[in-house]
């Protein structure tokens, strides 16, 4: 559940289905801040109202109830004619609507197409409003899930490395801050056939940034580090020195960035000290 701010009115925004379900309840408090639900129940009684959501159900939904539906705009805008979210709900099988109780968090919810629409029957200027904070949040989530992403594909093969450095590169007699420093060269093994530097390099070469050479690397970089990573482990298993291994972890990162990414920043180390 999430929330964005239009025109001084919070809106809530579900997820269900995997799309996204905005609160009809709370854009109709731009109009009844006291009985929204009221709002949402008058407008469900116009003819348009029905025959909109009819044909987004008939587009989207293949076990909407047509003859349930035939019924409704039969009798919509007439006097008597009366129809709230739930029935409209219960008795369409719909799914473009959707009916939550509870005190916090509760009411009628709808996709995102129909929630514009209706948006749009409460105020033009609402509707541009709420479109304009719902992309400005989608923009975020994804931001968001591109950072995401990029943490943990860092760490795939992180514990498999690790592990074939504790097991084969680790005497038991060294001390702690020895043992941080052969993980810690590891580390940059990896760094230099990948990034073609070392951590402490970037880092004082980036002194205004606030991350690491791993925040600032992108997706392509990091399936390929986390790859590395894996196959670092298999080298030192097969008892290859450091200087062995970082030869043909070079080359493996040059070939694998071209086929990511067609990326050529990635150069043979040979290449970096000519």
């Amino acid at each position: 559940m999430e929330k964005i701010n239009v025109q001084g009115k919070d809106i809530t925004i579900i997820s269900h289905s995997a799309e996204d379900y905005i609160s009809l309840t709370d854009i109709a408090k731009f109009r009844n801040n006291v009985t929204p639900a009221d709002i949402v129940k008058n407008l469900m009684r116009s003819r348009s109202t029905v025959e909109f959501l009819g044909l987004w159900e008939k587009l989207h939904n293949p076990g909407f109830n047509m003859v349930e539906f035939d019924q409704f705009k039969n009798d919509a805008g007439a006097n008597y004619f009366v129809l709230s979210p739930l029935k409209w709900i219960e008795s369409t099988k719909a799914i473009g609507l959707i009916s939550k109780s509870g005190k916090y968090g509760g009411g009628t919810y709808a996709h995102q197409d129909i929630a514009f629409e209706f948006a749009s029957w409460i105020s033009t200027e609402f509707k541009l409003y709420l479109i304009i904070e719902f992309q400005r949040l989608k923009e975020i989530e994804q931001k968001q899930l591109g950072w995401n992403i990029k943490r943990n594909l860092s760490k795939i093969n992180y514990h498999i490395h690790t592990d074939a450095i504790k097991e084969n590169l680790l005497p038991p007699s060294l001390t702690g801050e020895q043992i941080n420093h052969i993980y810690a060269s590891e580390a940059d093994l990896l760094n230099m056939a990948l990034f073609g530097k070392t951590a402490k390099n970037w880092r004082s070469q980036n002194l205004q940034k606030r991350g690491n050479i791993c925040d600032e690397a992108s997706v392509a970089q990091l399936i390929c580090l986390s790859n590395l990573e894996n196959l670092n482990a298999l080298f030192i298993e097969q008892g290859l020195s450091q200087p062995e291994r970082l030869a043909k972890l070079n080359a493996i990162a040059i070939h694998q960035m071209r086929l990511l990414s067609e990326d050529k920043g990635v150069k043979r180390l040979s290449d970096q000290i000519q």
